[in-house]
């Protein structure tokens, strides 16, 4: 394409250009890292959006792929065909639908279970608002169609998501006669959860969370772990409501699902680091001593820990019924 050419194409369309270039230069070789958003920003001179919009661009042409705590790599290129070529010669690239990984043997070997555990490896990746359908279907290599023959939706899709990794992480039955060790385990198999993948705790709070089986299972469990120490349902889902929410709040805090758009998996301890001089800046400042004397970024799988033991040290009287109502928690104010 010439310079000309080129000038002349969208803000967007011109990053996705000079990087397409690269790679067929070989500059940027398969499994290289890609500039990130905020280095198109200060290559190009260009705002967040349009840089988020040109690695979404790529990674719709199959060019590059968003991996879990690493960044935006370039793919594997796809295997070079006669029909890979225009009527004059030229190089044609594979439509998004080719471009993803495996295909199978024909639309109709698709299974719902592919579906789903292709969209949880995305959403592993590239976070919960990178997912659709059609992102499934150029990563299955299938037209979005085939996927709605299994799938009614992307909403269903959610759901069906969030059974399966629940189900993999079934508790077990019967459940530990203690009823701290229980919710101790309860507890650390959610955490483990939201470790593993990120996007699941947007989808598994009270307000707005999807509802399945394996997700309902889980609740069962642990009710039936409080209400076997003589409390009533609702005063069961009270205590249940607490605890989740300190389980995905910390969640929240551990694993940054989203830094920046299109720039996925980043853990605390990784954003703490990315962000190294903006904090020099700031301590530089002197205004915030206690601040910038600690000696590292926190431990929150630690902190996790620490904060359930006390979280249940203090739910035990209500648990066990002494030393407080059980009522109060379910008392209107």
């Amino acid at each position: 394409m010439s310079a000309t050419a080129e000038q002349k194409l969208p803000p967007y369309a011109q990053v996705v250009a000079d990087i397409r270039a690269r790679i067929d230069a070989r500059e940027l070789r398969p499994g290289a890292r890609v500039p990130s958003t905020r280095e198109i920003m200060r290559e190009w001179g260009v705002a967040m959006a349009t840089a988020t919009k040109a690695l979404a661009a790529l990674r719709q042409e199959g060019l590059v792929e968003a991996v879990r705590g690493v960044g935006t790599l370039v793919r594997d290129a796809p295997v070079a065909t006669p029909q890979a070529r225009g009527p004059q010669g030229q190089r044609v690239r594979p439509r998004p639908a080719e471009a993803g990984g495996g295909r199978p043997t024909t639309e109709t070997a698709i299974t719902r279970e592919a579906i789903v555990r292709a969209a949880i490896t995305i959403a592993d990746a590239e976070g919960i608002d990178g997912l659709s359908m059609r992102r499934v279907a150029t990563h299955l290599r299938v037209s979005t169609m085939a996927l709605y023959r299994h799938v009614a939706s992307k909403e269903a899709l959610a759901t069906a998501m969030i059974d399966q990794v629940y189900t993999e992480h079934a508790l077990p039955e019967p459940p530990p006669a203690d009823w701290r060790r229980a919710l101790e385990l309860a507890l650390l198999t959610e955490w483990d959860i939201y470790r593993r993948h990120p996007w699941a705790v947007r989808l598994t709070m009270l307000a707005g969370a999807v509802q399945s089986p394996g997700l309902v299972e889980n609740a069962e469990w642990m009710m039936k772990v409080i209400t076997a120490q003589g409390r009533s349902p609702d005063e069961a889902l009270a205590i249940l409501t607490f605890v989740s929410a300190y389980t995905s709040g910390m969640a929240l805090q551990a694993t940054r699902a989203v830094v920046e758009e299109y720039e996925f998996g980043m853990d605390a301890e990784h954003w703490w680091r990315s962000r190294g001089p903006e904090f020099l800046r700031i301590a530089e400042q002197g205004r915030f001593p206690l601040t910038f004397s600690v000696s590292g970024p926190p431990d929150v799988h630690a902190i996790f820990g620490l904060g359930m033991k006390h979280l249940l040290d203090g739910f035990a009287p209500l648990i066990e019924g002494r030393g407080g109502s059980p009522q109060d928690l379910t008392a209107e104010p």
